[in-house]
């Protein structure tokens, strides 16, 4: 007998070029609400269609970017929060995963661009153990990596490569912001100098460097909404924090054009054959849900 909720859900489903307009919003850093708006679309559907897409993304990327032919890897950590950052958060929530300040764990290939391993979580030993382990994992031969001087790097680099990566910090030395500055309150103070601290092997010294990946800090920023400094647009759920992130390292890795590369990242990388579009995103989705469909209807 066929499963009711399986006819509502086929019956109920936004046509294909609805679909295509609504992930075109939100990749180009358009709010929920504002693409509620450019689309005539309810919020929750486009939540659903948000987090339906994100497990698409994830899940494709996540097989498919293996034995990745990268030589220098850099990563970065970038923050946001959900529901309201750590410092308004009730004491009775202040250990609970999911609210408050959350952390987006990042890595670049310097070559092409390319994402290989990106992760929300929190900024604690674990997480960093768990990136640095994905990031190994997917990763055909030694690599140069250059993270920031946050120390949990340190034991996360060695449990995941060991000896077999060259590996060095650059530690940045931050002045004392203007006192009469209006950036004061919301921004750190002066970069004055920077520092180069091998830790591990022989990484060559003038590819010690974090520039991409803070470049690609600043993308995710003007490329999700919920990621815009001081304004209104944060995530209420983790989840659909989770979903959009993984949506936007699909369509940068996958659809978005590099300006010097003249392709895509994942062209550059070797993983693609061509620019995608964001109906086979769509595509993805709708490949996911047939896979669930028939578990579904069994229960």
């Amino acid at each position: 007998m066929l499963d009711r909720s399986c006819i509502m859900v086929s019956m109920n489903k936004l046509p294909r070029a609805k679909r295509i307009q609504i992930l075109s919003a939100l990749v180009e850093g358009n709010s929920i609400r504002a693409t509620c708006r450019m689309t005539d679309t309810a919020k929750g559907t486009v939540l659903k269609l948000l987090v339906d897409a994100g497990a698409a993304c994830a899940d494709y990327q996540d097989r498919t970017l293996r034995n990745l032919p990268c030589k220098r890897i850099q990563c970065d950590e970038i923050w946001s929060f959900v529901r309201c950052k750590a410092k308004n958060l009730p004491e009775k929530r202040k250990d609970e995963w999911g609210v408050g300040d959350v952390w987006t764990w990042t890595a670049i290939d310097a070559d092409s661009k390319l994402v290989p391993s990106f992760m929300v979580g929190t900024r604690d030993g674990a997480a960093a153990r768990a990136f640095i382990t994905d990031l190994a994992g997917r990763l055909a031969s030694r690599v140069q990596l250059t993270t920031d001087g946050h120390k949990s790097y340190l034991e996360a680099v060695e449990g995941a490569f060991g000896c077999d990566i060259d590996y060095a910090m650059l530690i940045k030395q931050y002045g004392e912001a203007a006192s009469d500055s209006p950036e004061r309150k919301y921004s750190p103070g002066e970069c004055c100098g920077t520092k180069r601290e091998v830790i591990q092997g022989c990484p060559a010294r003038e590819h010690i460097s974090t520039s991409y990946v803070e470049r690609q800090n600043l993308t995710m920023r003007m490329s999700m909404r919920r990621f815009t400094r001081l304004t209104n647009a944060f995530s209420k759920k983790v989840e659909n924090l989770e979903a959009a992130v993984a949506l936007h390292f699909m369509n940068y890795n996958f659809c978005r054009i590099h300006q010097t590369l003249r392709v895509t990242p994942a062209m550059e990388a070797g993983v693609s054959d061509h620019v995608w579009n964001l109906g086979e995103v769509v595509d993805l989705i709708d490949a996911a849900a047939a896979v669930q469909a028939p578990t579904a209807a069994a229960k």
